[in-house]
């Protein structure tokens, strides 16, 4: 059972589809399905490195992951017209602050270049993704693709750890869309789907690009998926076609990111 546990692909595939599978739905009544996402992913950090990772980064990163779950819990009551923007500043300087140790070792155009890019991309992610966040089927498509474009570039980038880090929050958001096409309803989102998703897989790709081979400018690519998931698809068609549609778009961009990544570092270090 042990082995099969330490397999990278239980740990970053199996298990945290089959967790938001089912923290979806026993949330449902409470409408706090979207915890789902934060669920899929801790059972992966769990599993590759019991919660205590190696690099210091990579530690901020399931913290603030954490935490923002629990920030969106806090936020249920509130709509403010303002949140959305404070959210996505309040992440670009989380984005600074978790790649600060590696930023500081450039010199200062380059430190206020990293460091002003990787806050750009985080705060735009949480900010075009929380405007996803009451319409599920949409926001279950985009955090499909956002996890696995991550995961994937990530792990052709020479990073097991932050690709599986991705590759869950891509899994377990695909679990979560998979059980409204089965029940053909929608399910509870939120904040606290799109908050904690956007927040890790920004931090996520930003480290990538300063500490493993994933080019910068894959980044843009995986930048466009929220907007992706905005296209125009009519509320009559079935939820399934619905998915499908958006998930033909935002999975397009996926791709891209992969791809660009693979020219760039070759084939995957396996």
């Amino acid at each position: 059972m042990q082995e099969l546990l330490n397999h990278p692909a239980v740990q970053g595939g199996l298990a945290p589809f089959v967790i938001a599978l089912i923290v979806a739905e026993l949330l449902l009544r409470l409408r706090l399905s979207g915890l789902a996402v934060i669920a899929g992913f801790a059972v992966t950090v769990y599993l590759v490195s019991d919660f205590r990772p190696t690099h210091c980064s990579a530690r901020k990163i399931v913290l603030m992951g954490l935490l923002s779950s629990l920030l969106a819990l806090m936020l249920l009551p509130f709509n403010w017209r303002p949140l959305r923007l404070i959210l996505a500043v309040a992440g670009g300087i989380t984005a600074v602050w978790m790649a600060l140790r590696i930023i500081q070792q450039q010199d200062m155009t380059h430190m206020l270049l990293w460091g002003g890019g990787c806050a750009l991309y985080v705060g735009w992610l949480i900010f075009w993704m929380d405007t996803l966040h009451e319409t599920p089927v949409r926001a279950g498509s985009a955090g499909m693709a956002l996890g696995l474009g991550t995961g994937g570039s990530a792990l052709l980038g020479a990073s097991a750890l932050l690709g599986q880090f991705g590759l869950a929050l891509g899994a377990a958001a695909s679990a979560y869309l998979l059980l409204q096409t089965i029940t053909n309803s929608r399910l509870p989102c939120g904040r606290s789907f799109t908050l904690p998703l956007s927040l890790i897989a920004g931090l996520t790709g930003c480290l990538a690009v300063l500490t493993a081979q994933l080019p910068w400018y894959a980044l843009p690519v995986l930048a466009a998926i929220p907007l992706a998931a905005k296209i125009p698809v009519s509320e009559k068609m079935g939820l399934w076609l619905q998915s499908l549609l958006l998930s033909i778009a935002t999975l397009t961009c996926a791709a891209g990111a992969i791809y660009l990544t693979w020219y760039v570092a070759g084939a995957p270090p396996f």
